[in-house]
């Protein structure tokens, strides 16, 4: 009986060695093959070459989950200066996505060591392409499936960049007013939806040209939700977010955000797709210089655009400016809703269409002059004599 125990026991004890001897191996086995694989990811990852978009400044995306080559094709001409500039002709698709090396991008975010944010997709990093040209490289996740899906439809659908590459970019055909004052509607539309079609409501909170994405048709989106929240009544952040230039100073002082700052921060847009001014570079103050020569709503236009060269409806400028000034009204209060934006925008644009085809000029219709002449001829019977006479008389006088 004894024997038959110590037997068990051996067993056991025999049973169990093998058994944390294995699992160790297999622990081990695993570490071992994970290694290799992040290093065969981070080789790979160094050869592949990562889509750049061609146009806009301030909207140039990566994704280093690409890495197939295209087909040559030729350099755009409004392709941005840094582009222009590189020692290494890279290929460009048909679409405009430009593939760019992966160490060229290491080069110029200094081994991917200048994070200026994170978003839900991945880190964003500041590049500096060459003197005159500063980027931001998004770097997608590696777990991030839904961001680069958003990624690929981003390029696809808002390939023309972002309205802040337009405003500054000098390489650029500048915007026309009619296109100007079309972006601003499509972004107050926009902003309509966001307050008061979406339940529950929804404030965007960092409204700027830089956010606004024009698609091939430059038609406008707006974008970047980061730091967007659902309406809430009486609600203190701790911090301030948003972009300085584009905050409400009452969002400011109160430390309270409401629709009426994303109204605020529209209307500093609309004074930015006027004079085509930075913010952060004395707009405002350039902005409440012009009002003081002005009654409210006439006497805006110096603050139109240089690169515009006098195109300009002066009436509807005056108009939007009177606009714009509301929105940036100090007060909250005092400032119009998105709807009542909409609203006044879309009767200004249509008013000025209504003129530009008063302006247009009229060529008579020959088909009218014809018929008249017929009728004549029914009218009188003698008409018709009269005017052989008429055509005989004038043959004599060419042949004297």
């Amino acid at each position: 009986m004894e024997g038959e125990s110590s037997g068990l026991i051996i067993g056991l004890s025999i049973g169990v060695v093998i058994g944390v001897v294995l699992a160790v191996t297999a622990f081990f086995c695993f570490k071992y093959h994970r290694k290799n694989s992040q290093i065969g990811n981070s080789s790979s990852r160094r050869n592949a070459t990562i889509p750049i978009r061609a146009n806009g400044v301030d909207s140039c995306a990566t994704d280093s989950s690409l890495g197939t080559e295209s087909p040559k094709s030729v350099m755009p001409s409004s392709m941005p200066l840094w582009l222009r500039g590189l020692k290494k002709v890279n290929l460009v698709t048909a679409t405009g996505i430009l593939e760019y090396s992966y160490k060229d991008l290491q080069k110029a975010t200094y081994n991917f060591t200048t994070l200026i944010g994170k978003g839900a997709y991945g880190p964003v990093y500041k590049a500096q392409m060459s003197a005159e040209e500063t980027v931001a490289v998004k770097v997608l996740a590696t777990d991030s499936k839904q961001g680069e899906k958003e990624f690929h439809t981003e390029v696809m659908l808002l390939g023309r960049g972002s309205l802040a590459s337009h405003l500054y970019n000098e390489i650029l055909q500048p915007l026309s007013w009619e296109l100007r004052v079309q972006i601003a509607l499509d972004v107050a539309r926009g902003l309509e939806y966001l307050h008061d079609g979406a339940v529950p409501s929804v404030i965007h909170r960092d409204i700027k040209s830089s956010n606004i994405l024009l698609d091939h048709s430059m038609r406008a989106r707006v974008a970047d939700f980061g730091l967007s929240r659902e309406e809430m009544v009486n609600k203190k952040v701790s911090n301030i977010q948003g972009t300085f230039g584009y905050l409400d100073p009452e969002y400011i002082s109160t430390r309270s955000f409401t629709k009426k700052s994303d109204v605020y921060s529209y209307g500093v847009l609309l004074f930015e797709l006027i004079a085509a001014r930075n913010p952060l570079q004395g707009l405002m103050e350039y902005v409440e210089l012009a009002a003081m020569n002005t009654d409210g709503k006439v006497g805006w236009e110096e603050l139109a655009d240089p690169r515009l060269d006098g195109r300009v409806d002066v009436e509807e400028l005056n108009e939007v400016a009177a606009l714009a000034h509301k929105c940036v009204n100090p007060a909250a209060k005092k400032r119009p809703s998105m709807r009542d934006i909409v609203q006044e925008l879309s009767k200004i644009h249509k008013s000025s269409h209504v003129r530009r085809k008063q302006k247009e000029p009229r060529t008579p219709r020959v088909d009218s002059v014809i018929v008249n002449m017929e009728q004549l001829d029914r009218r009188s019977p003698t008409s018709q004599h009269q005017r052989v006479e008429s055509l005989d008389s004038t043959a004599d006088s060419i042949d004297v």
